[in-house]
């Protein structure tokens, strides 16, 4: 067997242990008993150590270096330009803070889930302190050079910096400021109470399965349950895992599921050699996002789509008020300063990831200590949001990150906004009439657009060099600012370039 051979059977090894880890965790939050939680950290805390272990070992590190050679394709090349990169990570980083972090995440995602239902912020705390000190070792022990932020985020999104960040969220802070101002003064305001009402978990599981099987996410290689905060997550191209949630809101199940079904279709889109391999799957958070966002809001939130699917909400919810289209896309749409991340409009959301944003690079440096962060978090969303949470649970403990440890995330899914214009104005030159199609019910050129431009090329090139592949340039805040400032000036009714 060649050294390159067994390296490959080496990265497939490390591979399933993560993968076990991965189905505890979603395990973890669907359907563990919450008395389970102290062991399923010791099992995950051990896990964690042991691929960590046989990743950056003497014994991969030196097939890698002796695999060079014998790289007969641009796949095998790239496959070894992502695992250097992953292992220059990973041996910064002692085996020993890598299962104390896991271990912290596993009981921290049990402390949130109660700190949250409690509304204590108190009782989450702790994890919060210990996390964002495990954080600024990570920071330390990666390195950096102008901010503790950018060896954090570089996980997350390759290249990715704090100075980047600043910059990407001044090209679009002021854009949306404004139009939530002309928004506002507009004085129109469409009515989305046909949302609330008691909707059946059931009615909603099949409606919402029904969306994600439409638009492409292929059932006999995944599944939807439901979790405290809705995820996607896979083992496999062949086994990838959606959660949604069920709420009086009936709006948060059909997105919440979109959303997610955006990141799953985009883990089935790795080809099927790649599978257990370092190239399967999305190339970093940004993209992915970019995908999550296309199909809950490009997509779900167009008139077009609801032409089609309307009439088959009505069938589904018999309760649902009889109103006419034009009124339900302006009810989807509507456009109103909330508490709630992922149930933010589109034109609002990028705020929301800006408060979290300044929030974890205040906690990093010290700026803010962790028992005042309740009150920083209520002041920027008075500052940029014009509204106060009225407790925790619906202010600082709404979001399940940093129970985890994923510090550095959020401004990804900022990104992921900007990236999922860019990408749809390229589909829609190629593909023409895209309204045509998603009134039709017929999402599958638009499916596979996607996977031939994007999908199919997994983590075979960094994320900027595949944005100019398929667009012709790196991150283009244009589309997105261009967009939808057209799109909301056209529901509210506003003079254009006003």
């Amino acid at each position: 067997m060649s050294r390159l051979q067994n390296l490959k059977t080496r990265l497939a090894e490390i591979n399933a242990i993560n993968m076990a880890n991965a189905l505890m965790d979603w395990d973890h939050q669907c359907f563990m008993p919450h008395g389970a939680a102290e062991a399923r950290a010791q099992h995950q805390g051990i896990l964690s150590r042991l691929a960590h272990e046989m990743f950056t070992s003497d014994e991969t590190q030196r097939l890698v270096q002796d695999s060079v050679s014998e790289c007969a394709n641009e796949d095998d090349s790239a496959m070894l330009r992502v695992v250097k990169r992953e292992i220059d990570q990973a041996t910064k980083i002692p085996a020993e803070l890598v299962e104390k972090k896991m271990r912290l995440s596993a009981l921290g995602h049990e402390t949130w889930v109660r700190a949250r239902q409690t509304n204590d912020f108190n009782l989450f705390a702790p994890v919060l302190e210990d996390m964002f000190g495990i954080a600024r070792e990570e920071a330390g022990h990666l390195g950096y050079t102008d901010h503790v932020y950018d060896a954090l985020t570089d996980l997350y999104e390759e290249g990715a910096t704090k100075a980047g960040w600043d910059s990407m969220f001044s090209m679009i802070k002021l854009p949306l400021v404004e139009l939530v101002r002309r928004i506002k003064e507009s004085g129109e305001q469409p009515d989305d109470s046909i949302f609330y009402g008691q909707w059946e978990d059931t009615a909603q599981a099949g409606f919402t399965e029904m969306l994600a099987k439409d638009v492409g996410f292929d059932f006999d290689r995944g599944r939807q349950d439901t979790a405290a905060h809705p995820f996607c997550t896979n083992f496999s191209v062949n086994d990838v895992r959606l959660t949604t949630r069920f709420k009086p809101y009936l709006a948060s199940a059909i997105f919440g599921t979109l959303h997610e079904a955006g990141h799953g279709m985009y883990e089935q889109g790795s080809p099927g050699e790649w599978d257990m391999s370092p190239l399967a799957g999305g190339v970093s958070l940004g993209i992915h996002e970019s995908q999550s966002r296309t199909w809950e809001n490009i997509v779900g939130r167009s008139r077009a789509f609801w032409q089609r699917y309307l009439p088959k909400l009505k069938a589904a919810f018999p309760s649902f008020p009889d109103v006419p289209l034009d009124q339900f896309y302006k009810a989807i749409n509507k456009v109103e300063p909330s508490l709630i991340r992922v149930e933010a409009d589109e034109v609002t959301y990028n705020l929301h990831i800006m408060v979290r944003y300044e929030v974890e690079c205040a906690l990093l440096t010290g700026a803010i200590a962790v028992k005042d962060l309740p009150d920083f978090w209520n002041s920027k969303y008075e500052e940029y949001l014009g509204i106060t949470p009225p407790n925790d649970a619906e202010g600082c403990l709404q979001d399940v990150h940093w129970s985890a440890g994923s510090i550095g995330y959020f401004p990804t899914y900022s990104m992921g906004n900007i990236l999922s214009y860019q990408l749809w104005e390229k589909l829609c030159k190629d593909l023409g009439d895209v309204d045509a199609l998603m009134s039709a019910g017929n999402f599958t050129p638009i499916l596979e657009w996607l996977q031939s431009k994007v999908y199919r090329h997994g983590k075979k090139y960094p994320p900027a060099e595949l944005m100019t592949r398929v667009t012709g340039r790196a991150l283009d805040a244009r589309p997105y600012v261009d967009g939808i400032t057209k799109k909301y000036e056209a529901l509210y009714s506003l003079t254009a370039g006003v």
